[in-house]
C-alpha cells in the first residue's frame, strides 16, 4: 500500500458513506483511478466490507459482557464444534482464541442481565467447559472499528 491507498483506507474507515467524488478529491485523484484503487484494495482483502455502525443502546442491546472461557479439551474436533456453535449465537459480537491462561474470549451484547443469564445457560449447555468467567462493562469509554494506518506499512505485493 502506498500513501494514497493508506489515505483511502483511513477515509473509508472513518466514513464509508463518502462518495467516490469526495474520496477522490481528498486524496488528490480523479474518480476513475480512485475507484480502481478501492476495487484493488477490496480484491486484495484490505477492505473487507462497508457497514453502518449502530449504537447498541438504541437497538436494545446495551449490556456488554466479556466472557472468558477455559476448556479441558484442546482437540481440533472440539474447537471446530465449539466454534460452529458459538459463531451461530447472535449475541456473540466477537470470538477470539487466546494465548495465556484463558482459551477463548467472547464479547457478548444483550439487552439486560436476564438475557445474559439465558445466553450463559445456553453457552454452558453446548459443550463441556472447564471455567466460564463473565465481566460486565460498566461504561464504554472508547470504541472504534478504525485501525491505525501506519505510514511505514510495506507496499502490497503486486499480483
Amino acid at each position: 500500500m502506498d500513501a494514497i491507498d493508506r489515505k483511502i483506507v483511513a477515509l473509508l474507515q472513518e466514513d464509508a458513506s463518502l462518495s467516490l467524488a469526495q474520496i477522490a478529491h481528498r486524496v488528490g485523484l480523479s474518480q476513475s483511478p480512485c475507484w480502481k484503487r478501492i476495487q484493488r484494495l477490496e480484491k486484495a482483502g484490505v477492505i473487507l466490507r462497508r457497514v453502518a455502525i449502530v449504537s447498541p443502546e438504541s437497538i436494545g442491546v446495551g449490556l456488554t459482557v466479556f466472557v472468558s472461557i477455559e476448556t479441558g479439551d484442546h482437540s481440533s474436533a472440539w474447537l471446530s464444534k465449539f466454534a460452529q456453535t458459538v459463531t451461530a449465537m447472535p449475541e456473540v459480537m466477537e470470538f477470539h482464541r487466546m494465548a495465556g491462561d484463558i482459551d477463548y474470549m467472547l464479547r457478548v451484547a444483550v439487552p439486560d442481565m436476564q438475557a445474559y443469564d439465558t445466553f450463559y445457560k445456553k453457552l454452558i449447555d453446548t459443550m463441556p467447559l472447564k471455567n466460564v468467567t463473565s465481566r460486565f462493562s460498566m461504561e464504554r469509554i472508547k470504541s472504534t472499528t478504525a485501525y491505525p494506518i501506519a505510514s511505514d506499512l510495506k507496499p502490497l505485493k503486486k499480483r
